[in-house]
């Protein structure tokens, strides 16, 4: 994963610095803000090398960090994580409905946020390898068997793209992770610890279990999903969710 690029927007100069070194001693590029303002003058900069992933502070002078992360949403894909209070769960809950994949409740470890930041590159990478290779004119070819579809779900992991009745849907890599592992599961239940596990690949499920239950909350938002009787992902209490082949 050397030299990719994460940006890191917090108002704390100490939590700033120390970051930049546990994550540069890894091999990325960091490039550290103390202010929203300048993050986000930075990720609309389209000239500047492309961000992989972003690490962002809630509360920061001039632009918050949900703030910048909505405007992430609106063009781009790449990982976020949000850098929570400790206690605060709806700040943990905003986050994740504004489109970020993860967070990571003050104080922290670092090396618990390398970690984060390591498993969700790994999840963006994957999904974002369209191609095995170039074909005779130089373009990429599709690996077969890799388009899931069910009840008018469409989900090409290739491209890393989904729709449901010919409508697009804009999941985050987080999302389109969860959703891929539930339909692969071919019906049979997955517990949110698994579902955790397969989709953050780290050992912080105590930290960030309630994510999942969060995630699967805006996933039948986008896909128009009742909760009281889902047609797609249905809970089994107790147990976990699946989706019905």
């Amino acid at each position: 994963m050397a030299g990719e690029r994460i940006l890191v927007a917090d108002d704390e100069r100490e939590i700033c610095d120390l970051v930049k070194v546990y994550l540069e001693n890894e091999g990325f590029v960091v490039e550290p803000f103390l202010d929203g303002d300048a993050a986000l003058a930075r990720i609309e900069d389209a000239q500047a090398a492309p961000i992989d992933l972003a690490v962002l502070d809630i509360m920061m002078p001039g632009t918050d960090g949900f703030e910048v992360c909505r405007k992430i949403r609106e063009h781009h894909t790449y990982p976020v994580i949000m850098l929570t209070a400790k206690g605060e769960e709806i700040d943990k809950i905003r986050g994740l409905a504004l489109g970020a994949d993860d967070y990571v409740t003050k104080p922290f470890l670092p090396l618990e946020l390398v970690a984060r930041v390591k498993a969700q590159l790994r999840r963006y990478k994957r999904y974002g390898a369209e191609v095995d290779g170039p074909d005779a004119e130089g373009h990429g070819t599709r690996r077969p068997g890799e388009v899931i579809t069910y009840a008018g779900l469409v989900m090409d992991v290739p491209a890393h793209a989904c729709t449901l009745n010919e409508r697009p849907l804009a999941l985050t890599p987080t999302e389109f992770s969860i959703l891929r592992i539930l339909l692969e599961a071919n019906g049979s239940v997955v517990s949110a610890r698994d579902l955790y596990f397969k989709t953050f690949g780290d050992a912080y499920y105590d930290k960030g279990s309630g994510s999942i239950a969060v995630h699967i909350r805006h996933l039948r938002e986008k896909m128009g999903d009742s909760f009281e009787d889902p047609k797609y992902i249905k809970t089994v209490w107790g147990c976990g969710y699946k989706i019905e082949r």
